[in-house]
């Protein structure tokens, strides 16, 4: 139990944006793209150099980081739930069901409210099971299918409102809100805070940020070539300009490609996303310290997972590549947590779920999978537990990615049998961009071979939420 005469427990903000691979960020070595914001919160706290992404899909992954469990685990599926129509088709469902299908055990929010926390959610939650049923005291969230502008929202699940303007900056309005309403209250809070951006559609933002980047200056990663040609995927590009505004409404406006659209135009936009989501970051640290909250809060920035932007000739996300599950991960905290890279600890997010608790002076239950990092944020500590992270996907590639290699097998996506127990293994420090895959080579075999019996025993040993197989 928590001691009442010892220091009041901090605040916590969980800030995450959606689809945002750490290389375009500044703090992590991108040198065109500008996050001064999200530079200085790297600066003043600690960064993870490797942070990945379990299941790098939107439901999967938000589901994990709560859940502090992996998505087989806590959803009992590896993809975003749909529902079927009857056209045989799934669609997604515009808000979260009324009862608790998934994450059945507690969650992050629940947690922290048996700690004596308020807790609130402002922005997206893509988690099948509703806020209110995993411990949150107060709920603002849009709905599922992205816009930008023109988007609707619920507040504690009461009726469906439509907003003026753009919803990251109504969302960023909200957090304000929340936090000066805090400010005379002794009570602790927990805030989940999450960013939209740059998750397409990338043209369905402020005109600020759609020109803020020239794509002759764009860093273009080597492995987006192939035969020195870049990709060029119509359906694609339109999906990343439009959305669902495209690929289900087919609004005729979403039809044809601006003239000359290429991959440099298309990363440009992302850029300019990601800056918008830098300037809410700036934002949020205005309002704590406006708020006199910034000297005893925790904040915890990161994304769900990445974007695959061409590299292998690969979009959107879902894959077992650095591009889809490579992700930032900073630990700020003021006269809490001594400014540091963390370079030796692959930093998952079922680890942000104990960590977090564990600075808060909470006890991390049974079910938790995720590892307790708070010896490494708070010290520096080496992590006592096995290094790496495991990582599954919906279409059957499952991983370990440790600080120093990527290792692959591949299942079936439907029953779960492995299919090929060397589907692909990556020496990262000399091939980081995953252009040489060393699956049949034999070198080093011993470390394969320990690579291999690690992913396998984990795919055989980790529990489903449902018995049986892949769903």
């Amino acid at each position: 139990m928590f001691d009442p005469a010892s220091p009041p427990r901090p605040n916590v903000i969980l800030c995450i944006c959606d689809q945002l691979r750490a290389f375009e960020t500044g703090c992590y070595g991108n040198e065109v793209v500008r996050t001064p914001q999200l530079d200085r919160l790297a600066t003043e706290g600690v960064r993870f150099e490797t942070a990945v992404s379990n299941n790098p899909v939107c439901m999967p992954s938000r589901s994990c980081l709560l859940s502090g469990q992996y998505s087989r685990t806590c959803m009992g599926m590896l993809g975003n739930y749909g529902e079927r129509q009857a056209d045989g088709s799934t669609t997604m469902p515009e808000y979260p069901a009324a009862d608790r299908p998934h994450l059945p055990a507690p969650a992050l929010p629940e947690m922290f409210r048996n700690l004596g926390y308020d807790t609130a959610l402002i922005g997206k939650w893509h988690i099948h099971s509703g806020p209110g049923q995993l411990g949150f005291d107060y709920s603002l969230y849009p709905r599922v299918h992205h816009r930008h502008s023109g988007q609707s929202f619920v507040e504690n699940d009461g009726e469906e409102f439509q907003v003026d303007g753009f919803s990251v900056r109504f969302e960023s309005d909200q957090v304000a809100g929340y936090l000066r309403d805090r400010a005379h209250r002794e009570k602790p809070f927990f805030l989940y805070y999450s960013i939209s951006p740059p998750h397409m559609p990338l043209m369905d933002a402020p005109e600020t940020y759609l020109d803020m980047y020239d794509p002759d200056d764009i860093l273009l990663r080597p492995n987006v070539f192939r035969d020195g040609r870049l990709p060029h995927d119509d359906h694609w590009f339109k999906v990343y300009l439009w959305d669902f505004l495209f690929y289900e409404r087919d609004l005729p406006f979403t039809r044809t490609l601006p003239p000359g659209f290429d991959l440099r135009r298309l990363i440009a936009l992302y850029y300019g996303m990601t800056t918008w989501v830098d300037d809410m970051v700036g934002r949020l640290r205005h309002y704590l310290k406006a708020y006199h909250h910034a000297e005893n809060t925790i904040v915890v920035f990161l994304s769900d997972h990445g974007d695959n932007l061409g590299s292998h000739h690969l979009f959107n996300k879902g894959r077992l590549i650095e591009e889809s599950i490579r992700i930032p991960l900073i630990f700020h905290a003021p006269n809490r947590l001594k400014p540091r890279v963390n370079t030796s600890a692959t930093a998952q997010l079922i680890d942000v779920t104990p960590t977090l608790l564990t600075l808060c002076g909470g006890s991390v239950p049974a079910h938790v999978q995720g590892r307790d990092l708070s010896g490494t944020v708070r010290d520096g500590d080496a992590l006592k537990d096995g290094n790496g992270a495991f990582i599954e996907t919906g279409s059957g590639e499952i991983g370990l990615r440790t600080t120093t290699h990527t290792y692959g097998i591949r299942v079936d996506p439907k029953t779960g049998r492995v299919l090929d127990d060397r589907a692909c293994l990556y020496d990262l420090r000399t091939d980081p961009y995953q252009m040489n895959d060393l699956r049949n080579s034999d070198c080093d075999a011993g470390l394969a071979a320990g690579l291999r019996d690690r992913v396998l025993a984990w795919h055989h040993e980790t529990p489903w939420m449902h018995s049986g197989a892949f769903e």
